[in-house]
């Protein structure tokens, strides 16, 4: 769901089919490890991938403030950091979030400390919170004096994260991007500019083998072809089909927040023992804040963000300031497989664990790094949260009500995007190391990750040389195709209806049998008459009422869901999507789980999310084979802390 502060506006969709493409990544993340497990073990899968229960896996805040404080999360309820807004500059649009005190102090610097950002009412983040109609009033006044790009790059020299909303135009035509090759041709179709595939390996860009192809055109070449089945005997020793397809695979991870979780999260899911290294010393931002459920004493393990996204880990406490710490983990890089990390760009050298130190120790190591614009580029130490990377990405331009200004993501798409695109990456790059044996660097970016799946945006700019339109939920294809009011308070319907289906619901509806509704191009030209007419009828009945009676029609009608929805909702408990698991300090709370399910092999969430350090000695002694002498002396000397 975009954001909008309006609540008689409907929920309102992202632009194109972002969600259909994520999921389709996740999808293929999946084949691909199911595929590798094959070549090893001989044995095939029957995997039952679920889109929406995917998409419900990536709603950030509201399953959580659930299931942890009762609260179901309002989508017109105003963010809690502030500024967080999209603001009008003399030429454009403009993206800027304060997420932490210091960005505030830089950013009222940069303002040039102006007398109202230095009262006391503002000097906090309850101050500012509490008064963010003042506070977004002000900055506006400033940012509406500067053009877009101007105001973005000197912004980001003073470490405050803006970004521009950009068009698909300002995306071909971005000097990071071109660096980064971003942009390519498909061989064949040299007059047609299409996004590459959303990550580096080894700093090269992966390109298309061919365009997509003409109906039937490769007809001939297959039938002529040798298509007898390949051979089912396994290549190497594997694991039985009885366990997840990536067991035995070792995944350090050295990530925070949500991207990289995210990512790492999901190897997990797969079977991959994932090893989390985090310290007390700085904790990871979602374990802060003291969130508990009510009765519950706060603690760094009560935070349900946290727990949600890492699920099925195990963590290793290690300060990485201490120097000691970074020489500790050289010596598990050594015993595992994957390093996953999403730290700010050239930190992970700065700690002397630059990916040729990492290969140095371990050649097969495949190193997945996951940052806002990557490990190159003239961008490359710009701040880039997932929120900022929405607009960044030509995502906000096109998405939006007629008429009306961009909006931002509701949801920071771009983090669990960035993050399963490098999960697929490292699905990919385990098949090629047991081909090759050696490990590759993988780089993957939020804004590319996020930019790759505007599918339609792109190719309408690439194809027609036109930005694409902010069509609210409305689709080019389709008339109805929106989000409508049913009986009760904040309750909506979704209905898509196609051209095939419409005289169908033309006998349900009062007023839709009219002549000016006859045709698609009809229906789209009265548009608003169309919706005002479905919405009078919607809006007396109830929104599951609705959608029994459309989708015994084959019309494709669900009601609108809130979080609380989610967790109640008995398809997808049914299923095994919500999990219950025991969490030593929080109980059982319930958590989205895993949206695909294997015919032969395990399914389900392995185990909650770890305890800061709970498995240090574990791991310690099991991998590394460190007595308990060992272990006690780095305890007293704070590196593992």
């Amino acid at each position: 769901p975009m954001s909008h502060p309006e609540p008689s506006y409907p929920p309102l969709k992202m632009h194109g089919h972002h969600c259909s493409l994520m999921a389709g990544v996740a999808g293929a993340t999946v084949a691909l490890a199911v595929y590798r497990d094959r070549c090893r073990s001989g044995l095939g899968e029957v995997i039952d991938f679920s889109v929406v229960e995917y998409v419900a896996s990536v709603l950030e805040f509201g399953i959580h403030v659930y299931t942890y404080h009762g609260f179901v999360m309002k989508r017109t309820v105003p963010r809690s950091l502030i500024p967080w807004r999209i603001f009008d500059t003399k030429d454009g649009a403009i993206f800027l979030a304060c997420i932490e005190q210091d960005q505030w102090e830089r950013l009222v610097q940069f303002m040039g400390s102006p007398e109202w950002a230095t009262l006391d009412v503002f000097t906090t983040t309850q101050g500012r919170n509490e008064n963010q109609d003042v506070v977004h009033g002000f900055i506006a006044e400033f940012v509406a004096e500067w053009n877009t790009f101007d105001l973005y790059h000197a912004a980001q020299k003073h470490r405050i994260c803006m970004a521009p909303v950009m068009s698909f135009a300002d995306l071909a035509a971005d000097r990071h991007l071109a660096a980064r090759g971003f942009f390519t041709k498909a061989p064949g179709d040299e007059g047609t500019a299409y996004m590459a595939p959303a990550m580096l390996i080894d700093g090269k860009r992966p390109q298309y083998r061919r365009p997509a192809p003409y109906i039937g055109e490769h007809t001939k070449e297959l039938l002529d072809s040798d298509l007898s089945p390949p051979p089912s005997e396994p290549q190497t020793d594997g694991p039985p089909a009885s366990k997840r397809p990536l067991e035995g695979v070792r995944v350090l991870d050295l990530t925070w927040v949500w991207a990289g979780p995210f990512g790492s999260m999901n190897l997990g899911h797969l079977g991959a023992d994932v090893i989390r290294v985090e310290s007390s010393v700085r904790p990871d931002l979602y374990r802060r804040g003291n969130a508990a459920p009510e009765g519950i004493e706060p603690s760094l393990n009560t935070n349900g963000m946290f727990n949600q996204w890492n699920q099925g880990k195990r963590s290793v406490a290690v300060d990485l300031r201490h120097p000691q710490g970074p020489e500790l983990v050289k010596r598990l890089v050594a015993e595992v497989d994957v390093v996953f990390q999403n730290f700010a760009t050239g930190v992970l050298e700065r700690l002397g664990l630059s990916y040729d130190v990492l290969r140095e120790i371990n050649p097969r190591v495949i190193l997945a790094s996951v940052s806002g614009y990557g490990q190159t580029g003239p961008y490359r130490e710009y701040m880039g949260y997932g929120p900022a990377t929405g607009p960044l990405s030509g995502l906000s331009s096109a998405s939006g009500f007629p008429g009306e200004g961009p909006e931002e993501t509701g949801v920071a798409m771009p983090d669990p995007t960035a993050g399963i695109t490098a999960a697929c990456a490292v699905a990919g790059a385990l098949l090629r190391r047991d081909q090759t044996g050696v490990g590759e660097h993988l780089d993957v970016t939020l804004w590319e990750a996020t930019a790759a799946l505007n599918v339609d945006g792109w190719m309408e700019q690439a194809l027609a040389g036109r930005q694409a339109e902010r069509m609210g939920n409305r689709d080019p294809w389709m008339a109805p195709h929106g989000c409508f009011p049913a009986a009760g308070e904040d309750e909506w319907v979704t209905i898509a209806c196609t051209d095939a289906d419409f005289a169908s619901l033309a006998e349900l509806v009062p007023g839709l049998d009219d002549d000016s509704f006859a045709s698609l191009k009809l229906r789209k030209q009265n548009e608003d008459e169309l919706e005002r007419c479905l919405g009078d009828w919607t809006r007396r009945h109830d929104r599951w009422f609705v959608t029994g009676l459309l989708q015994a029609r084959g019309i494709a009608a669900f009601p609108s869901f809130t979080c609380k929805d989610v967790v109640e909702d008995p398809h997808f408990n049914a299923r095994g999507f919500i999990e219950r698991q025991h969490h030593p300090e929080v109980g059982a709370r319930a958590h989205t789980g895993i949206p695909w399910r294997f015919a032969t092999r395990p399914n389900g969430v392995r185990m909650p999310a770890p305890q800061l350090g709970g498995h240090t000695d574990e791991v310690l002694q099991g991998i590394l084979g460190m007595d308990e002498e060992e272990i006690a002396r780095l305890r007293a000397d704070g590196v593992l802390a």
